[in-house]
């Protein structure tokens, strides 16, 4: 295993990224970051304390008159730069995003890291096109225009499950806009996101720009989050933790960006391609090991296709192989650690009691012993409101539940706090665009579940939190909109001002 990327020599400096150098943390504290699939430490550091917090605020503050100055242009080039250079290092990213999290190298191959390579261009790209109102004399006397301005130094905070896409989710479209960034990649998970910031530094963008701080959520989330430098916090990660965020940004009233939980439905209508519903389910529900806010976590199937939508995802569920991250024959790699995987096993010997477990519900033996596996699962027979059907589970677990008319079918699809992505089933077009209509959630996919793009927003409804990642929508969270207004009368006495003063 290894590709001749060694990461004890890569971050022997340190795993904090500040004003474009690498240096040790000053908490006094150390943490290792774990391959899920052996256990084994791969790298030790010390975590960052709120002193290296302010450092890289104080450097992305001192960068940002210089990188807001900068024309769309000159930005959207050193993107471009930015966006070849991460393309020339694929192999590497795609090799420490596996090591990290255990992801199976096919999908860090394919999906993890051109995914980022193709948002690092798009915003390249969108850096040129801020889009605002057209200028026009709205009243007649005066000319109005807007402005979109770099707001300042975001502070954001990344999870652990896809590191490397969710740390340029946060930065590209922010130093798109010209504001510059402080990321807090999980502990756990911290190789990409230095080696995008690296990256980004290997293709000219200016040092200060874009700073990693790798602590600990007390130390230096809570830190970088109540920071009065910090004018925006954008957070994904679970809904517990982003209320905490909330509560730390509106105390110094940032704005605020959240990407939360998800409990995706997976709706299945009766007229529905069987074949095609079967791989979408098992698919949408194991992606990265389940480890997805948009996963298809609920299957809700009409009565007359229910019972052979269980026997095909049981039996498909059944053939997909466990094994080393590293072999491109392997399917599905281990959850990000033996305690994920732990709390996923809870949830299914919890469920027992009032389930069915059609499928998996185990760890698997073996050589695979020592990682964080669990076979996949599929789950029958629970009630709308037990805690499997309505709990954010995070592991490689499908659970399935029949319906029988059109409207219990979209009530059930909406019963959750949750609301970021769903999909409907079905070959008839009034059926699923009715469902697209009224599934309160921020994605709803029509016969497929899980394909994003750079071109369209990612974000949710109700407890998933709001604002948008990706797409030129991202611009709405960072950047200032300001209306411009000037008088064409040369007029000194206003006809309005009789309002405040005089007659007419």
């Amino acid at each position: 295993m290894g590709n001749g990327f060694h990461v004890q020599d890569r971050f022997a400096a340190g795993a904090q990224y500040i004003g474009g150098k690498l240096r040790s943390g000053t908490s006094g504290r150390s943490h290792d970051v774990v391959n899920p699939a052996t256990g084994e430490t791969v790298y030790t550091y010390e975590l960052a304390g709120p002193a290296d917090v302010d450092a890289a605020v104080a450097a992305a503050r001192e960068a940002f008159p210089g990188w807001s100055g900068a024309t769309p242009a000159e930005r959207s080039e050193a993107m471009h730069r930015f966006a070849a250079v991460l393309a020339e290092q694929a192999a590497d990213f795609a090799y420490a995003e596996s090591l990290q999290c255990g992801k199976p190298i096919k999908l860090s191959t394919e999906f993890d890291v051109p995914g980022t390579v193709d948002n690092t261009s798009f915003f390249a790209g969108a850096a040129r096109h801020l889009e605002g109102k057209a200028a026009g004399e709205y009243d007649g006397d005066h000319t109005s225009y807007v402005r979109r301005e770099a707001i300042g130094v975001v502070g954001s905070i990344a999870p652990w499950n896809y590191p490397l896409q969710m740390a340029a989710w946060k930065i590209l479209p922010a130093v798109a806009a010209g504001n510059t960034i402080v990321l807090k990649p999980a502990e756990i998970t911290p190789l990409t996101s230095l080696m995008f910031a690296q990256a980004a530094t290997e293709a000219g963008i200016p040092d200060g720009v874009i700073n990693i701080v790798t602590g600990a959520g007390k130390d230096a989330g809570e830190h970088l989050v109540g920071h009065p430098d910090v004018v925006m916090t954008s957070f994904t990660g679970s809904t517990a933790v982003g209320k905490r965020v909330a509560e730390i940004a509106t105390a110094t009233v940032k704005r605020l960006h959240l990407e939360l939980g998800g409990k995706a439905p997976f709706l299945v209508f009766d007229d529905a391609d069987l074949e095609a519903a079967v791989n979408g389910a098992v698919a949408g529900a194991l992606i990265n090991t389940g480890q997805d806010c948009t996963a298809a976590t609920r299957a809700y199937v009409q009565r007359p296709l229910y019972d052979a939508f269980v026997q095909g995802v049981a039996s498909l569920m059944e053939t997909v192989r466990l094994g080393d991250p590293f072999d491109p024959s392997t399917d599905l790699g281990p959850l990000i650690s033996h305690a994920q995987r732990d709390r996923v096993a809870g949830f299914i010997e919890r469920a027992r009691a009032y389930a069915t477990v059609v499928t998996g519900g185990e760890a698997p033996g073996g050589e695979l012993a020592d990682g964080a596996y669990y076979r996949p699962t599929l789950v029958a027979g629970a009630a709308q409101d037990s805690e499997i059907v309505q709990s954010e589970i995070f592991g490689p677990v499908l659970v399935v539940l029949p319906f029988d008319t059109d409207d219990e079918g979209i009530a059930l699809a909406n019963d959750t706090p949750y609301g970021l992505a769903a999909s409907a089933w079905s070959r008839d077009l009034y059926r699923a665009g009715r469902a697209t209509r009224e599934i309160k959630a921020g994605c709803v996919w029509v016969n497929d579940h899980i394909p994003i793009i750079s071109e369209m927003p990612h974000g949710g409804y109700k407890a998933s939190g709001f604002g948008k990642d990706m797409s030129v929508y991202s611009f709405e969270e960072y950047t200032q909109v300001k209306h411009v207004m000037y008088d064409n009368t040369a007029v000194a006495r206003k006809d309005w001002h009789r309002t405040i003063f005089g007659d007419r």
